[in-house]
């Protein structure tokens, strides 16, 4: 009787779980993690505001995010990079339209230890860090110690947009890459407690990620320009070098409980948002 009563009364605990679930406008959102933060913040404000919503986050990069859109697994992917032609031609293989949405303007902090005496850089001077060409801190002014660089993995759009835009310069006939000696993290959080950790260690992320356990480096174009340091005031005014668009990609235009969220993200209440985790709105 006990194991029946039991069973019963599983039975009808998922019959009430899948009821409710059931009542839920659930939007599942996936990909880039420099996004992630602020997808959460636009996820809590909103199922705040419409109680009768679920709206769940994961990261996990770029790459990752989009390929869940293609492979239906999500209705919303998170991206700090465009969607590749190739990832096109897939999502139209199996059917998926991938549709792009600017949801906010990132600038990418280069950082290092706050002991660290070296404060600024050339985007040249991070090109011959990052592919190896400069290993050692005293190349740069700082102490005869080995460089320990930092990077994003492979599937993140952070890492791409760096390789593309500081390794290559935006020369889409660029083959440079990342040193073989780099060390690949899997979240911008981790490279930002390695470098808190870490005197020798230089690494990049979203500046949304800064504080001040690290040290962000000001960056000019070439020797002759302005070195700038990554604020919203110099991603807005393009004076900061390092700075990208953020999106969202649905499957096709959004409609329903998608365009609701995506609405609220795009709205000012969302934008003021994208501004207080350290984004840039792209509406005011």
């Amino acid at each position: 009787m006990l194991k029946k009563g039991l069973l019963v009364a599983i039975t009808l605990l998922c019959a009430a779980t899948a009821f409710a679930a059931k009542d839920k406008d659930s939007i599942q959102v996936k990909g880039s993690d420099t996004m992630v933060n602020l997808s959460q913040s636009w996820a809590e404000k909103y199922t705040e505001e419409n109680p009768g919503n679920f709206v769940a986050v994961t990261g996990g990069g770029s790459g990752t995010g989009i390929s869940a859109l293609i492979s239906g697994t999500c209705d919303i992917a998170n991206a700090s990079r465009t969607i590749k032609e190739k990832e096109i031609a897939l999502a139209k293989q199996r059917g998926t339209d991938p549709y792009e949405i600017k949801v906010g303007l990132d600038g990418l902090a280069v950082v290092v230890n706050p002991h660290n005496p070296v404060s600024k850089l050339t985007t040249q001077q991070l090109a011959d860090i990052f592919t190896g060409r400069v290993t050692n801190w005293k190349e740069l002014g700082g102490e005869d110690r080995k460089i320990v660089v930092l990077s994003r993995e492979v599937n993140s759009g952070t890492h791409v947009y760096f390789k593309e835009h500081v390794l290559r310069k935006s020369d889409p006939n660029g083959k440079e890459e990342f040193s073989s000696g780099a060390l690949l993290l899997s979240s911008s959080q981790a490279i930002a407690d390695e470098v808190a950790g870490n005197s020798d260690a230089i690494g990049y992320y979203g500046m949304g990620y800064t504080s001040a356990k690290q040290k962000s480096i000001a960056v000019a174009k070439d020797e002759r320009s302005e070195y700038v340091i990554p604020a919203i005031e110099n991603v807005l005014n393009g004076k900061y070098p390092i700075s990208r668009p953020l999106f969202v990609y649905t499957n096709g235009s959004p409609t329903g409980s998608v365009k609701k969220f995506v609405d609220f993200i795009l709205s000012k209440e969302g934008q003021d948002i994208v501004t207080a985790t350290d984004f840039v709105p792209v509406k005011k």
